[in-house]
């Protein structure tokens, strides 16, 4: 891993840096992590908000995680083709699907919640818990902010 002598004051020091190198990392390591579920970091975020949520239409979760629709619909094909989620008609709008987590699904989710935490408290090993909590609020006010 370079250092900040290698790469200088100006690089090192610049958001668009430190937030890429964070992501790749955070991706290696849920990669390594998530392996063993059979899924990616992606596909976790679809199932927890599936998991957080009332059935809902692939568009409308499309939406909420900010996908096109394209993207979402092959993330779906595939929790779908290993067992995770399940499509069925609407009760309320027999034209439209919802999906859902089967049993499977939330097995998954739970084992794959472990496995992301220990790759995001190795991510951020290099802070304290107080330094960890105010780094995670500080991206999720700049995540969501209106």
């Amino acid at each position: 891993m370079p250092t900040e002598e290698d790469l200088g004051p100006r690089l090192s020091g610049r958001l668009t840096f430190g937030l890429k190198r964070a992501f790749l990392e955070l991706e290696a390591l849920h990669q390594d992590r998530l392996a063993p579920y059979g899924i990616e970091a992606r596909d976790m975020a679809v199932l927890l908000l599936l998991d957080s949520r009332e059935p809902e239409s692939q568009q409308q979760a499309a939406r909420r995680l900010a996908v096109d629709r394209t993207t979402m619909v092959s993330l779906i094909d595939g929790l779908e083709a290993k067992g995770l989620v399940t499509r069925r008609p609407d009760t309320a709008d027999r034209r439209r699907n919802v999906v859902e987590l089967t049993d499977a699904g939330r097995a998954t989710l739970t084992e794959a919640l472990r496995a992301s935490d220990e790759a995001e408290a190795e991510l951020l090993a290099a802070l304290d818990a107080t330094e960890a909590a105010q780094f995670r609020d500080m991206l999720r006010r700049i995540a969501l902010r209106p």
